[in-house]
């Protein structure tokens, strides 16, 4: 599976306005039903879901990133939406540190192996201390697209 398979290109926020994780992944739920992936009717209880999974454990790994997800009946397969903080987001992370990119993911309830795949390509792009650093610097739109795009190529690997 590839990022750009996942990651909903008119869902990626260069500059999240939050600095709050619960307002923070609500802008990116936002930019999800901005595109059409869920309604609008929707969105209290896909924010309702994500944040329940984030009082389970913080999905804020450490390394200046944050995977939040949830599933839901609303998608076929999995979606993602982008966002990019400057100052940063207290996501209550494993190394107490902010969250400079976020990827919020949508999978489908039914077709968990999807949901699988997806979360591996994901944190399989987090891990790479490249990928991270070029996220995090990312000012356009453009910028983490390209970036999407060589990291499904094998260009931005460590």
């Amino acid at each position: 599976m590839k990022l750009r398979e996942i990651v909903v290109t008119d869902a990626i926020l260069p500059a999240l306005k939050s600095a709050k994780r619960d307002l923070a992944v609500g802008e990116l739920i936002d930019s999800l039903i901005a595109s059409n992936v869920i309604p609008a009717d929707a969105r209290a209880i896909v924010l309702k879901e994500a944040l329940a999974r984030e009082r389970k454990g913080s999905t804020g790994f450490g390394h200046g990133v944050a995977v939040p997800h949830t599933k839901t009946n609303l998608v076929k397969k999995p979606f993602a939406a982008i966002g990019v903080s400057t100052g940063g987001v207290d996501f209550n992370s494993l190394d107490r540190q902010p969250v400079h990119s976020i990827v919020f993911m949508l999978s489908p309830l039914s077709d968990p192996e999807s949901h699988l795949n997806a979360m591996e390509t994901v944190f399989g792009a987090l891990s790479q201390e490249v990928f991270r650093r070029f996220l995090r610097q990312a000012k356009t739109i453009e910028e983490v697209i390209t970036l999407l795009d060589e990291t499904d190529a094998g260009i931005n690997t460590d």
